[in-house]
């Protein structure tokens, strides 16, 4: 019994390991095809599998005409029944490829993904989900390269713009200077020195945001107490505050420690002081406060410029953007405030700005020291 068995299994496995080379050797030829002719071929070898198998078997077990006969017509209904199954799973799984492929087409053209109704097996399925993940990935980073694009070009002409009318005045002092028609040239001497000064200010927030943009900007972490940093930046600015006849005002300031680099914050610091006390009219307050909340350090200077248009308050950070009462000079190219977002992001921080009754808030959100 067990010699028979042997013989059966032996037989049996040299009709599929026969069919089985064909099949192979049909999938390789058939490699660049489609998935349902494919399919079509897997399915054949199987039921050609069986049936040499079958066959081989019954020709050993000498079986009379009648009965390999009958064995012959199952395996042969049994293929045919396979061979519509596979031929029907080729054929929605090839429609799901084609409607997967026409949507992925619009993913190239206007980078809009539209996923396919169906999907015929778990594969595409998922495919088409990540797809729709991917277009939805791609339509933020084309409007964040459009807000850029956009913030650039704004950020070249207002700076043509602030460098057109020093340059201008520069040449026709220099002018004047040079006809000698000019009573007194240290009143030119003195007004070309403060436009020197002012465009090599714009300059330098030029190179520093440059450096942000670039991921160079290196930092050097210490220990410091948020009292002493406001202290020295109201220390800094109090000489504007005077000249504009705005009030500093301090005395919400804790003292607790931050983790930061002492020279680019104090710089943050100081553009926003600066900010605030030329968009605060004489007589105004501005109040600068630093607390402490659960894991974080906020840093808040309140001014009294009457507001920012809700419309523009997503803009107030990006590189280049000003008000519409800030394109005369001494208003700078905008770029005060987007260094600021750029130092604080680059602590692990972020920037932040909300209107108040009379004026508006900035804040500067920062990893609390332990």
């Amino acid at each position: 019994m067990l010699g028979d068995t042997l013989l059966i299994a032996l037989y049996a496995g040299i009709g599929a390991a026969l069919c089985g080379l064909a099949g192979a050797a049909a999938l390789r030829l058939l490699r660049d095809r489609s998935v349902g002719l494919s399919l079509g071929v897997v399915s054949a070898v199987t039921v050609a599998a069986m049936l040499a198998g079958t066959m081989l078997v019954s020709r050993a077990m000498f079986l009379s005409e009648h009965d390999l006969w009958v064995v012959t017509m199952v395996c042969a209904m049994a293929s045919v029944a396979a061979l519509a199954v596979s031929l029907l799973l080729g054929r929605s799984v090839v429609h799901g490829s084609r409607a997967l492929t026409e949507a992925t087409r619009a993913l190239g053209d206007d980078g809009s993904f539209t996923p396919p109704a169906a999907a015929p097996t778990a594969e595409l399925a998922e495919l088409s989900r990540q797809l729709a993940a991917t277009s939805a990935k791609l339509a933020a980073s084309r409007e964040r390269e459009q807000a850029l694009d956009a913030s650039r070009r704004e950020l070249v002409a207002w700076i043509s713009h602030d460098l057109r009318t020093p340059l201008a005045g520069l040449q026709a002092m220099a002018e004047a200077l040079e006809d000698g028609v000019v009573g007194d040239p240290r009143v030119y001497h003195a007004r070309i020195r403060a436009e020197v000064g002012r465009m090599g200010d714009m300059v330098g927030d030029l190179f520093e945001l440059s450096r942000i943009q670039a991921g160079v900007l290196a930092l050097s972490p210490t220990r410091l107490s948020v009292y002493d940093l406001v202290g020295d930046a109201i220390a800094g600015v109090d000489a504007l505050a005077r000249e504009h006849g705005v009030r500093l005002v301090g005395a919400g300031v804790e003292q607790v420690p931050v983790e930061v680099d002492g020279r680019e914050m104090s710089r943050v610091l100081a553009n926003l002081l600066v900010n605030a006390i030329r968009r605060t009219p004489a007589d105004g307050t501005v109040a600068v406060s630093a607390r402490r909340e659960a894991d974080r350090v906020v840093l808040a200077v309140t001014d009294g410029c009457g507001g920012i248009p809700p419309e523009d308050l997503p803009r107030v950070f990006d590189t280049g953007w000003r008000g519409t009462d800030a394109r005369t000079p001494p208003a700078g190219a905008g770029l005060g405030l987007a260094i600021v977002r750029g130092i604080v992001e680059a602590h692990r921080g972020r920037a932040a700005v909300s209107n108040v009754p009379g004026g508006c808030r900035f804040e500067v959100h920062l990893p609390a020291t332990v």
